[in-house]
């Protein structure tokens, strides 16, 4: 089931603040500034294929800014990194991250981080669609990261002439996949996107380096599956993969962490997600780290703290002081 923004039944007085907060609800915390003085135009509407998030975006001239403020609120409310590729199907835009500028016209392809600042700018009216990816999930590294974001591709170069007639199909029918396929398409999504970051950021690369990444993926994948095994560890994850302990942790030398210490960065983060939820029916602490593979409490609360800088217990509590 997708979902659908549009400003038309939106009084004119507030039609740009509804926009600004449909974005940012959709794809991540964003400043939007029109660019004309007249009442904002806008329609967008989203759908998932397994992990990745497909929108498609129709709306006036504007400019849209992640601050580093809003990256900050948004590491410290636990939310993920997402590799973003916006598909320009009409109008133009753009880009601006790491010190880099991309422009790209009808038929263009920009790649961003949320993790980091960035803008784009539409300096007229425009059609995109846009696709967003756990960055965990590709197995790209902070340093590759880095490399592709504010990167530009034409279906002239490489890649672009396979990717983005695909991409823009895929975003027209997404409406229509059931789960299953929705699915088997994240993963091919996710290959392509693979196979994107390897050509700018190694264009003479042999085929090892992307080959690793499809690996990376799988092993992250694997990971987000057994969280809950408080068995879950290298000498597992390595024979479930038919690789060596000694391989695993060498591809992911380049990863920014150890094996171990994703395992229980993940784990974390699930716990930090499950316990900022509100109800009636919240589960205890204690039950949310067992859920999440913690055998220990008094270990679970110290690797905690030591991540977000509270306890278990004053985390909740602050979440729902925030919805108060």
């Amino acid at each position: 089931m997708g979902v659908l923004w549009t400003t038309a039944s939106v009084p004119d007085g507030e039609k740009a603040a509804f926009w600004g907060e449909a974005v940012s609800r959709t794809l991540a915390p964003v400043e939007v500034v029109p660019h004309a003085d007249r009442p904002f135009d806008g329609r967008l509407s989203s759908h998932r294929l397994g992990y990745v998030q497909v929108s498609t975006i129709e709306a006036d001239a504007a400019r849209v800014s992640r601050t580093a403020g809003l990256v900050a609120r948004s590491a410290e409310a636990g939310a993920e990194a997402q590799l973003g590729v916006g598909v320009q199907e009409s109008g133009r835009a753009v880009l601006v991250q790491d010190g880099r500028r991309a422009e790209v016209a009808r038929g263009g392809l920009l790649v961003y981080d949320t993790a980091r600042p960035y803008s784009i700018d539409y300096p007229e009216r425009f059609r995109a669609h846009v696709f967003q990816v756990p960055r965990r999930l590709l197995g790209v590294s902070e340093r590759e990261a880095r490399q592709v974001a504010g990167s530009a591709l034409t279906a002239d170069e490489g890649l672009g002439a396979v990717l983005l007639p695909f991409l823009g199909t895929l975003a027209d029918s997404a409406h229509a996949y059931p789960a299953s396929v929705g699915d088997r398409l994240a993963g091919s999504v996710a290959d392509l996107f693979i196979t994107l970051v390897a050509q700018l950021t190694r264009p003479t690369a042999t085929e090892q380096p992307s080959a690793n990444g499809h690996l990376v993926r799988r092993i992250r994948e694997h990971i987000d599956r057994n969280l809950g095994d408080p068995d879950l560890s290298p000498e597992g994850i390595a024979r479930a993969h038919r690789i060596s302990v000694r391989y695993l942790h060498r591809i992911f030398e380049g990863e920014g962490v150890t094996v171990g210490r994703l395992v229980q960065q993940r784990r974390l983060e699930e716990c930090a997600r499950e316990l900022s939820r509100r109800g009636r029916a919240v589960p205890t602490v204690s039950a949310v780290a067992q859920r999440w593979g913690f055998v220990n409490p008094a270990h679970f609360s110290r690797a905690f703290r030591a991540a977000y800088g509270v306890s278990p217990r004053e985390w909740r509590a602050l979440r729902a002081a925030d919805g108060a």
